[in-house]
Formats: C-alpha cells, sequence, structure tokens
C-alpha cells in the first residue's frame, strides 16, 4: 500500500520564526491523522502546504505519486465552521451542488445526474430533511453537515479538515466526527484533523503530529500525549492525565490561545 501523502525532509517558515523542519511523513489510505498544536504552531499552514498554497521553504510534499497541486480531485476540504448570514438566499442541495459540479466551468453534468449524486449526499450526511432550507436558517451543526457532504462530492483519496468542530455543541461535534470517520473507515480516505481538542475524536485517531515551539512529534495518541513528550516540546513541565477513555492535559504555557483540554470541562467529564 502507498502512502496517500508523503512529506520528505520538510520545513516550513513564518517570516524568520521555523514552524517545523526535516519533516519526514507518509499518512496512508484509510489513516485518521490528527494535526494538534497551540494557537500559532503552523496546523493550518500544514494542511495549506497540501493544498498546494503553501510552499515549502525546504524539501518535497506528494500526494500520491505527483507532487502536490491547486485544485487537486484527490482531495476533500472541510473549512472551519462559519455561520451563514441569515437571508441567504442559498438552499441547503444548493450548497452540496457546488461540490458536485461547481468546479466544471460549463462541462457541468445534466441536471438529473447531478441532482441524483446531491440526494446521495444529503442521504450520506443525514441532511435530506433540510435539503430545501436556506443554509443561513440552519443550525451550526446543520451547515457543518452540508460541508462534509461537498467536501465527499468528488470521492476524495484524502479529507483534509481544518478544525471542522469549532462552535459546535458537543452533540454535532460527535455528529461530524463520525460522518468523517464513517469515509475513512468505508471509503478508505485519508483524513488529516487540524484541532485544538483532541478529545472529540479520540476514538477514531490512528496517529498525531503535535507542533509546538518549531518542534513536533509524531506517533499514536498514547506515545504523543505524554506528560513526558509535550513536557519536552513546550520546555516546561505539562501533565498529562488519560482517565475513561479522555486526557486532561494541565499547565500548557500558553494556555490562554491553546484550548487543547480545559481542565474545568475534562476534569469533569473523567469524574
Amino acid at each position: 500500500m502507498k502512502p496517500v501523502v508523503s512529506l520528505t525532509g520538510a520545513s516550513l517558515k513564518f517570516g524568520k520564526r521555523a514552524l517545523w523542519e526535516d519533516l519526514d511523513l507518509d499518512i496512508m489510505p484509510g489513516e485518521f491523522f490528527a494535526v494538534l498544536g497551540p494557537n500559532g504552531s503552523g496546523k493550518t499552514s500544514f494542511l495549506k502546504v497540501l493544498l498546494g498554497l503553501q510552499d515549502l521553504h525546504r524539501g518535497q510534499a506528494m500526494l500520491g505519486s505527483r507532487p502536490v497541486e491547486r485544485g487537486s480531485s484527490l482531495i476533500g476540504y472541510i473549512p472551519q465552521q462559519k455561520s451563514f448570514a441569515p437571508d441567504t438566499p442559498m438552499r441547503a442541495r444548493d450548497l452540496v451542488g457546488l461540490g458536485v459540479d461547481g468546479h466544471r466551468w460549463g462541462l457541468r453534468l445534466s441536471p438529473g445526474k447531478a441532482n441524483r449524486k446531491i440526494d446521495q449526499l444529503l442521504e450520506l450526511v443525514g441532511a435530506t430533511e433540510y435539503a430545501k432550507v436556506p443554509v443561513g436558517q440552519l443550525s451550526g451543526g446543520e451547515q457543518q453537515r452540508l460541508r462534509v457532504a461537498q467536501a465527499l462530492a468528488t470521492d476524495p483519496q484524502i479529507l483534509l479538515c481544518d478544525e471542522p468542530l469549532l462552535s459546535l455543541d458537543l452533540h454535532h461535534q460527535q455528529a461530524v466526527s463520525a460522518l468523517i470517520n464513517k469515509q475513512c473507515r468505508e471509503q478508505n480516505s485519508a483524513v488529516v484533523f487540524v484541532t485544538h481538542e483532541i478529545n472529540p475524536i479520540i476514538d477514531y485517531v490512528d496517529r498525531v503530529l503535535y507542533l509546538a515551539g518549531g518542534r513536533f512529534k509524531v506517533g499514536t495518541p498514547e506515545e504523543v500525549m505524554t506528560t513526558e513528550v509535550l513536557s519536552d516540546l513546550y520546555g516546561s513541565h505539562v501533565e498529562v492525565i488519560h482517565a475513561n477513555g479522555r486526557i486532561v492535559v494541565v499547565g500548557l504555557p500558553d494556555a490562554t490561545t491553546h484550548h487543547h483540554a480545559p481542565t474545568h470541562v475534562l476534569a469533569g467529564e473523567a469524574a
């Protein structure tokens, strides 16, 4: 089995500051891969590299057997949840339809074929009942289901997710995470899931890339999410507690900006 994402000697800078250096990484088909770290550590920049929107300062990034490029048909992309204005006239099925043939520039599918595909995608994400509702009248969780459907329209080999659970309540976090994991397991798509909080996806994650202070660590959650590893990455003591299948992180140096594990919430869950 060949990797769908390969980084070799990859280095990226923001100005003069190194976000990471000499990163060698293969992500395999059907792997659920999480990218964690504080704000400013380069999580979103990692996705931009794979999207062909950000050039590496050194090294190589490959999608399948080809260098990364903008508009690759291998990729589906789920952005952060941002609400539509209440008076947005676009219906739910229209938003999904943009993923089906909105990129075809005059070579669009026949109406019948496009509608069948849209119906299939709406059913896949559980959005059939509000297919004709204007998107501005939907909840954040409902809107995010539509973005998942839109991202799956091209049957992607790689699903890139940029903090797709932000601003969602627990119920919708679980629902959206389960939809993404279903694509990963049933369609053998690789998932690259950028997040500031691992607990909503902890049951799905195969490996983690943790970025902090220009350094990184790659491994399973059990290997990376430890007191020793995070203390080493941050250069100061960070306590990691595993309890009831959840992870509590205490003492992050940049806790005002990095909400990976808000102890007042997770301590209650672990109790």
